[in-house]
């Protein structure tokens, strides 16, 4: 299956409609989102922004029902009350109720959750490895797959609002491997990067996050993803003037057909 993979969108509502560009010409079956939908530099009074975002996203999910929703820390971090860096209290109800909304929306309720599996490919905010996975259970540490995946899903906040969990891990600070990484690519968002690139079976995308001024820390692009071959292809967003493809294959170095 080839899976369009949305980063964070930290208030920025029009990602989803360059998705929707890319979905309409049939380049992927299905998408993913990787949320932080609330939340930006300087935004905590901008209550009709919040809204109007999960308005976007709650469309999105009608008109592409199929789509998976992994969700950040600053998702949960309202319904958690846990205070997280841009929080506003402002937008507090607005953002339970319209996340309450955007869950409403959805065909099944599992199809938004800390971690999705498809084929050979994990989709979550931040990361997994075997440290966190033993915290949990050591016993998990040789279960099937879906067993260690249901139970990172069931956590409660105690486990996940921690730097080493799904939610918040940053595997682009550390030389750690991804959880199973010979059996697995991991496509994580929550640590924003100059380039979408791969390393040590994690798959950074988190470009469309912003310095304090408003300046986009990365590059504009989003990749679609094979889930049984995990080749991923970065599909360069052009704005209004659209986007073209090129080819990068995991795990080797950058070759573009552009």
């Amino acid at each position: 299956m080839k899976v369009l993979v949305i980063p964070d969108i930290h208030l920025k509502p029009w990602i989803f409609d360059r998705a929707e560009e890319i979905l309409r010409e049939g380049k992927a079956d299905i998408a993913v989102c990787l949320m932080d939908i609330p939340d930006d530099w300087g935004k905590e009074l901008s209550v009709n922004q919040y809204r109007d975002t999960f308005d976007r996203a709650i469309s999105f999910a009608k008109e592409y029902s199929e789509t998976l929703w992994c969700y950040g820390n600053h998702d949960v971090s309202y319904p958690w009350g846990k205070l997280e860096t841009g929080y506003s209290p402002y937008a507090e109800r607005t953002v339970i109720s319209k996340l309450d909304e955007l869950k409403d929306s959805l065909h099944d309720k599992s199809q938004i959750a800390f971690i999705h599996r498809i084929d050979n490919v994990l989709f979550m905010h931040g990361g997994l490895t075997a440290e966190y996975v033993s915290r949990l259970n050591p016993e998990l540490l040789d279960a099937d797959i879906e067993e260690v995946l249901e139970a990172v899903n069931s956590a409660s906040d105690k486990y996940m609002w921690d730097d080493e969990s799904p939610l918040w891990y940053r595997p682009q600070h550390k030389d750690v491997e991804a959880f199973r990484r010979e059996d697995f690519t991991q496509v994580v968002g929550h640590t924003p990067v100059k380039n979408i690139y791969e390393k040590n079976g994690f798959i950074s995308t988190d470009v469309f996050s912003t310095y304090s001024d408003g300046r986009q820390i990365g590059e504009s692009a989003m990749i679609i993803i094979d889930t049984e071959t995990r080749i991923y292809e970065k599909i360069p967003v052009m704005g209004k003037l659209g986007y073209k493809v090129c080819t990068v294959t995991v795990g080797e170095e950058d070759t573009k057909t552009c």
